[in-house]
């Protein structure tokens, strides 16, 4: 089995690749941002708003192709506020649904092992009526927070790889 790196944050990263797609693309007002701590840890953190039918914040990193092949895991190094988050992948960028599982974390450094075969199709929150996961290739990576409620959250990535 060999391991991919998707990406590894560090003092270098460059945050540019990173897309924040909060819900102000439908008129909710949550924020977020994503910086590089001093160990070189990425930080995604933000405030989530329920207000005019708001709720979410996510993070997205469009890559160039990344073919699966034998892989059946991603592997994430993560450090969280204890809150459930979502990972979500798309076979094209341009696909009006993602894939998705969720993870608990636990506030503490973790590796969050995510299997691909049981990541489902989801559109604005809603599951539907299709395979999970089953493509060759992936050409996009989202965490998603939004809980329903107004709070703060905080994830720190260290990395993400395919195995």
């Amino acid at each position: 089995m060999s391991q991919n790196m998707i990406y590894n944050f560090d003092n270098n990263s460059d945050l540019k690749k990173w897309v924040i797609v909060n819900d102000d693309v439908m008129g909710g007002i949550s924020s977020s941002n994503l910086i590089v701590e001093k160990d070189g840890h990425g930080v995604f953190q933000g405030r989530i708003s329920t207000a005019y039918n708001g709720g979410f914040s996510s993070l997205r990193f469009n890559c160039k192709k990344i073919y699966v092949k034998d892989n059946t895991h991603f592997k994430i190094k993560i450090k969280g506020d204890g809150k459930d988050y979502q990972f979500r992948i798309k076979s094209n960028r341009d696909d009006y649904h993602s894939h998705i599982i969720s993870f608990k974390t636990s506030g503490d450094w973790e590796t969050v092992i995510i299997p691909i075969k049981e990541m489902y199709a989801s559109f604005r929150g809603r599951k539907l009526d299709m395979k999970n996961f089953n493509s060759d290739y992936f050409e996009q990576i989202t965490f998603l927070f939004g809980n329903k409620k107004d709070e703060n959250f905080k994830l720190l990535i260290d990395n993400i790889i395919l195995i």
